[in-house]
């Protein structure tokens, strides 16, 4: 009989990834257990925390496996109920375009695509060129092991296979620009959603969802607003893995880091020796790379993460931070921009050029500042706290911040949920504000939004 090993693993549903699922191993000879789930590419996000994450989502799946061959090792393995239901639940892929294969073969097939993709992931696989053939996507590769061979591959995420081999990365080049050379483009292909999806379910999740239990304060669920600010630097770093178009950038000052777009009219500055009130995160965007700057964003260090993801993703998503320079600011402008507020409820009141609410989340336009852009005056702050003059936290914009970006994270302010370590009474605060009556619009060019 195997004896017990002093390990236990804790399997869970990922809190943001529909498929994924979450390892957390405790216990004295717990480096046993997480070698053999690293083993079953399980990837280390945090101290005793990994995470299944596949393209072909079949994480449950593997994750039954995995939990069957530490038990037979002699490790305690602990499935919650969710994740026991997805184990169980019996799927197929819709409109899969090997209707022959039987649900093992398309295990079999995606299994494939998938040792492909973490061999690109992992560098183990250096793809030369791709090209679209009209129906998806192709490439060329050399492997840097198996003898170096290199591989015609067709096709994406789980449907990616060899397609064919050759001794030499030349030959390999020189038979793909033959069929594919008005399509050729150099390096790998864009991401594509699922891998992209993927990236940030490794990257970036609460851990805190991710634990079992323990005898400590847990965490409480609140308004995005009122969410802990978390870990800045992590939101970056996943943010880059996420988005291939985008670089970092180390400077001469070690407390500076600066993130660049690939078109190079868009930038973020870190400074990681911000005080609490100060801009920890500048962000500039211009209308070339020689132009003078079209608008510019700070962002204090103890903004909330839901908030600060919510703004990565809006500049993540491709033209949304895009304007034109010297846009008018018009009532449409602002209306855009304040409308997920509106339609939430939130309550507005007239105060001089602002529109001013009592109440501890504000999001406030200045018309004055609007109609001097040069002025240093922010023309949009969003903030959360006592007061516009003492917040919490605060985003500050300049005149032609794009209203898309605007609205994003106005959305993410209304619907926006996080955790935060919280009093019983701040959480029955928080419901009573999140009960306001719903509001008409403002008056136009004058506004200031608070809960």
């Amino acid at each position: 009989m195997t004896p017990p090993i002093d390990a236990h693993v804790h399997l869970d549903i990922h809190p943001t990834h529909p498929s994924a699922v979450t390892a957390v191993v405790t216990g004295i000879q717990a480096r046993i257990a997480l070698m053999g789930l690293e083993a079953a590419d399980w990837t280390v996000v945090a101290e005793n925390v990994l995470v299944l994450v596949r393209i072909d989502h079949e994480e449950p799946y593997w994750a039954e496996d995995a939990a069957k061959q530490l038990s037979a090792e002699g490790i305690t393995v602990e499935i919650t109920p969710r994740l026991r239901d997805a184990m169980d639940e019996e799927w197929t892929w819709a409109n899969y375009p090997m209707p022959w294969c039987t649900r093992s073969e398309i295990r079999e097939v995606s299994a494939e695509a998938q040792k492909i993709h973490d061999d690109i992931r992992h560098g183990q696989l250096l793809i030369h060129a791709h090209a679209h053939d009209g129906h998806t996507t192709v490439a060329v590769g050399t492997y840097l092991h198996r003898n170096g061979k290199s591989v015609y591959l067709h096709g994406e995420d789980h449907l990616r296979q060899v397609a064919d081999t050759f001794d030499s990365p030349a030959q390999a080049l020189l038979a793909f620009e033959k069929v594919h050379g008005a399509d050729m483009r150099p390096g790998a292909a864009p991401v594509t959603d699922t891998e992209r999806a993927a990236a940030e379910a490794r990257a970036t999740f609460d851990l805190t969802a991710a634990k079992p239990a323990s005898s400590g304060p847990e965490p409480e669920m609140v308004p995005a607003y009122l969410a802990d600010a978390g870990d800045h630097d992590a939101l970056l770093d996943s943010f880059l893995d996420a988005h291939g178009d985008w670089e970092k950038w180390r400077t001469w000052e070690d407390h500076t880091t600066v993130a660049t777009h690939e078109s190079l009219t868009l930038r973020i500055l870190i400074d990681h020796d911000a005080g609490p009130q100060d801009a920890q995160w500048t962000i500039v965007a211009y209308e070339s790379p020689v132009s003078e700057r079209i608008w510019h964003m700070a962002v204090t260090p103890t903004v909330p993460a839901p908030v600060l993801k919510a703004l990565l993703g809006t500049l993540g998503s491709g033209d949304a931070w895009e304007t034109a320079l010297g846009s008018p600011i018009t009532d449409s402008h602002v209306s855009q921009a304040t409308r997920p507020l509106i339609d939430a409820g939130w309550q507005p009141t007239v105060d001089g050029r602002w529109l001013t609410q009592e109440g501890d989340v504000g999001v406030q336009f200045d018309a004055f500042a609007a109609h001097t852009p040069h002025s240093p005056l922010g023309t949009w702050t969003i903030w959360a706290g006592p007061s516009i003059d003492h917040p919490t936290w605060a985003i500050r914009a300049s005149a032609y911040t794009p209203a898309g970006l605007l609205a994003d994270l106005a959305e993410e302010l209304a619907h926006g949920i996080g955790t935060r370590q919280t009093t019983s009474g701040q959480a029955r605060r928080v419901k009573q504000i999140a009960s306001s009556p719903p509001a008409t619009l403002p008056p136009p060019l004058s506004t200031d939004l608070r809960r």
